[in-house]
């Protein structure tokens, strides 16, 4: 699918320059700093503005990651290396499966750590890298690009659509290439930048944040949170252990020493040791984490239910 080539080309927003800035260069450090703090603001205002996108993407995103589809995101630059940042910590904090997350960078590992020449501008590799993971009907696909115009970000999701994709767009500008290529578009409008076309500011916020939104939500609604914490964090240093513990006691009322007993029993499985304190027998963890999605407050709910008569 491509864009319609007679359309009129629209100007790119974070390509422009704010005449407010124009001797920013010789501004007092308060000034410089105050100016950066207030693009900031304004980027979250962007993000706020977008509330009902996010949530029809939210929405339409549940039902296939529900089904077991996975998570990709797709970007070049800064664009991609926030994308890859959100994905990556999905799997310490929610216990998100490794197998159902892919992230894609213009350019490949090697542009994590320092810009790929001509690497965003390779519709023929966008295609060929998302479609070696075979994206199908369960799976969503998020593509970012300040611009929404970045070519190998628009092919990528291309593609991802006619095979079936859910394709969400992120994007800095209205009406761009990537707001039409998707199934569902983003438009988070935040203007010049304080440094002209310097993306990695207020235009880098707004995707880092909307990017949060999205994915936090998700595994929210998923069952990955119960009553405001990670209960599907994954426990890996010491610091996480005393953080673990203090979750399974403040989740289930148990002592120090039976969440760590709970815990050691689960290796270190915050949502299984709560439910062994719960009182839930070892035998049923299993069968009623499947009943239930793994919805830790459905499973707590029908297990405390008052039984009839």
């Amino acid at each position: 699918m491509t864009p319609d080539s007679s359309a009129p080309v629209l100007p790119i927003a974070t390509e422009g320059q704010d005449p407010r800035y124009a001797d920013v260069d010789v501004w007092p450090v308060a000034s410089v700093l105050d100016a950066l703090v207030e693009s900031q603001m304004s980027a979250i205002a962007a993000v706020r503005a977008a509330t009902p996108e996010l949530e029809r993407a939210v929405n339409a995103a549940l039902p296939r990651l529900l089904a077991g589809g996975r998570l990709f995101y797709v970007g070049a630059g800064t664009s991609g290396r926030i994308g890859m940042q959100d994905g990556v910590e999905l799997l310490p904090t929610f216990g998100w499966a490794p197998e159902r997350l892919v992230l894609l960078l213009a350019g490949g590992n090697d542009a994590v750590y320092q810009a790929a020449e001509g690497a965003e501008d390779r519709e023929d590799m966008a295609r060929t890298d998302i479609l070696a993971h075979d994206p199908g009907p369960d799976d969503v696909v998020l593509g970012i690009a300040a611009s929404g115009s970045t070519p190998y970000t628009c092919a990528a999701v291309a593609a991802a659509r006619d095979a079936g994709s859910l394709t969400i767009g992120i994007a800095c500008n209205r009406g761009s290439r990537l707001m039409q290529v998707a199934d569902l578009g983003i438009a988070v409008v935040t203007g010049p930048e304080v440094i002209s076309g310097s993306t990695r500011l207020k235009a880098g916020t707004a995707q880092k944040a909307t990017l949060n939104l999205i994915s936090t939500t998700l595994m929210i609604r998923m069952g990955h949170a119960y009553r405001g914490q990670m209960v599907d964090m994954r426990v890996v240093n010491a610091k996480l252990r005393q953080r673990a513990c203090r979750m399974v006691r403040n989740l289930s009322g148990s002592s120090e020493q039976q969440a760590l007993s709970a815990l050691e029993a689960t290796r270190f499985n915050v949502k299984r040791a709560v439910m062994i304190c719960s009182g839930i027998p070892a035998d049923r963890i299993e069968p009623l984490l499947v009943a239930h999605d793994g919805n830790l407050r459905s499973i707590l709910g029908q297990v405390h239910m008052p039984k009839e008569g």
